[in-house]
């Protein structure tokens, strides 16, 4: 599935502002939805965009045609998603086979996991070319995520941090069942009471791993296993093994 594999460019700071100003939302509140949908990231190792495919979108947008032929992509209930990562990409696959659009209406994609069934809402003329920003870059699948929350009217809550109010609109009803809004508020308190995460450190942390290192949790934060990873990242190069995250750093991630 070489068509969902792009440059996979981690957020910028640039495109961090730009949504938080066009939202209107605070740095904080902005990473706790991030933090809670995707664990901070938009992409998998391999470049891909984080999805989730759901089989009773497909199911309903399908009027259930393939329920008995696959019924590990079509089902009238919500569930059976099996493993996250790669596996989700299985499903997506065997879908597309059946019916591509009502397939990539089905998934939830990128940083804020907009289902494909909200195209227009998150500004785009059709599920293709929702598809095809995902695979671009963060910034793009952020700058999506906070179209779609802000002509959702979902803004106001979230800047309220009215936690249920927003979670219910953005999760659906059973929000509470994955304890959604307390997520949501946990976060929050930790990035209002502490600093945000560091975009750069963060976006050394997705290269690495997309080179194969293991920096640890993609959260913007330079603990052992970051250092660790930069390090072992520079003895490949043979460069000096400092640890120091910087541009420099950064470029060479990236070529």
């Amino acid at each position: 599935m070489v068509e969902f594999a792009g440059a996979g460019t981690a957020l910028s700071l640039d495109g961090l502002t730009t949504a938080s100003g066009n939202a209107r939302i605070g740095l904080p509140e902005l990473w706790s939805v991030l933090s809670v949908e995707t664990a901070g990231c938009g992409f998998l190792p391999d470049r891909r965009p984080k999805i989730l495919f759901e089989r009773h979108i497909f199911h309903r947008l399908t009027d259930g045609q393939f329920d008995a032929e696959d019924p590990d992509v079509s089902q009238p209930t919500a569930g059976g998603y099996g493993p996250g990562g790669a596996h989700q990409y299985e499903r997506l696959a065997a879908a597309l086979l059946l019916d591509r659009g009502a397939a990539l209406k089905s998934a939830s994609w990128g940083m804020s996991q907009i289902m494909g069934t909200n195209f227009e809402a998150a500004g785009f003329g059709q599920v293709e070319d929702l598809v095809a920003t995902m695979v671009e870059s963060e910034d793009k699948q952020l700058l999506a995520g906070v179209q779609f929350i802000i002509r959702n009217g979902m803004d106001v809550p979230l800047r309220n941090h009215d936690w249920s109010g927003f979670a219910r609109r953005y999760n659906g009803p059973n929000f509470a069942a994955n304890n959604y809004d307390g997520l949501l508020e946990h976060f929050f308190h930790r990035y209002a009471a502490g600093p945000t995460p560091d975009v750069q450190i963060r976006a050394a942390q997705i290269y690495l791993i997309y080179k194969g290192f293991k920096p640890g949790a993609v959260d913007g934060v330079k603990g052992p296993a970051t250092t660790s990873a930069v390090k072992q990242f520079q003895q490949s190069i043979s460069q000096p093994d400092t640890g120091t995250i910087d541009d420099a750093l950064i470029a060479r991630l990236i070529a």
